[in-house]
């Protein structure tokens, strides 16, 4: 994608908007404010075009209709159950191999599968948006800074994975308390989101080579705080959605040829010789000119490490990338997608 993304700075740094009116999320607003808080030093410029990102219009987003109860068992959920049974009958995904899947659509308010969402997987890199979402709760409670360095580094961690710089943001965590960074990360998500964060476990800061086993979290938090993060009720909401939004290689769109070109995302990757996963929001295009947001998860965890740990990485990712096309395509018959 080709337009450049554009926020507006949180009008306080936990501003909360209501789901049943998302005309007053301020997620699309323009950059006058934004740039004002860049002259400062506290917000970073938005100079860099990302090709994931984009430039909407407010009128465009369309108004979410009465909630309705989630399905017992949708046509998607029998979409992924079977491709899925398929793949571990063709050895494309081995006996010791567990997977969790998730898509629930803002438009109308539903879970349009679950599979596995509430068990506890490895966190691997996915972790990183929460050592973040803890962090700027320092910040708003006046205890730790964002500056301009903190900006770069946090960018290192969201955008690259950077190890060091997750463990950076540990250590920070760990001085504004008595408990260990990891355990800070994980109260202090707790204490302020006892909602969202019900299965996730923050124990270890990430080790030499990256391989974190021990920190976990369930597709259902995932959604959890991607929702809330939706709708700005997540402190620097703005931030957080500016930084997950920078270009990676994703596993969601980035060799998704089943999702639209002109979806919108924003997301982290996960990745160990145990774990892929990718938990992110989609923006997807509609015929009609509005856009229609969802969450989609996928994590495929292994029991043992992968010998060849890149054929799996790579093999795998595309499992993911496969049911997030499987996912767009039934989004596409519910809104008329593009």
């Amino acid at each position: 994608m080709t337009s450049t993304l554009s926020f507006q700075p949180d009008v306080s740094p936990m501003e909360s908007c209501p789901p049943s009116d998302p005309s007053r999320r301020a997620f699309l607003a323009g950059m006058g404010t934004l740039l004002a808080a860049t002259a400062c030093g506290l917000i970073p410029s938005l100079s860099e075009a990302a090709q994931r990102s984009y430039r909407p219009d407010d009128a465009l987003l369309r108004d979410f209709r009465t909630v309705r109860p989630a399905p017992r068992v949708s046509v998607l959920t029998e979409d992924i159950e079977n491709y899925i049974k398929y793949l571990r009958q063709t050895g494309r995904i081995a006996a010791n191999e567990q997977t969790a899947w998730l898509v629930y659509d803002f438009t109308t308010q539903q879970y349009l599968t679950a599979i596995n969402a509430n068990h506890p997987y490895q966190s691997a890199s996915m972790v990183k948006p929460f050592i973040a979402l803890a962090f700027f709760h320092k910040v708003y409670e006046g205890k730790l800074y964002y500056t301009p360095f903190h900006r770069d580094r946090m960018e290192a961690m969201i955008q690259h994975s950077d190890n060091s710089a997750t463990n950076y943001f540990i250590e920070l965590l760990n001085r504004t308390s008595p408990h260990s960074g990891p355990a800070e990360a994980e109260r202090t998500l707790k204490r302020n989101h006892p909602g969202i964060f019900q299965h996730t476990r923050i124990v270890e800061r990430i080790p030499g080579g990256g391989r974190t086993y021990r920190n976990k979290a369930s597709a259902l938090d995932y959604h959890r705080f991607l929702h809330a993060l939706w709708y700005d009720q997540l402190p620097y909401s703005t931030e957080l959605k500016r930084l997950m939004n920078l270009p990676n290689r994703d596993r969601v769109y980035s060799g998704a040829d089943g999702v639209a070109r002109q979806t919108w995302v924003i997301d982290k990757t996960g990745t160990t010789a145990r774990l892929c996963g990718d938990m992110g929001i989609l923006i997807a295009q509609g015929r009609d000119g509005y856009r229609y947001p969802y969450t989609f998860v996928g994590i495929i965890e292994k029991a043992r490490p992968a010998r060849n740990y890149g054929a799996w990485k790579d093999a795998r990712g595309n499992v993911i990338r496969e049911v997030s096309s499987l996912a767009y395509t039934h989004l596409q018959r519910m809104h008329n997608l593009v």
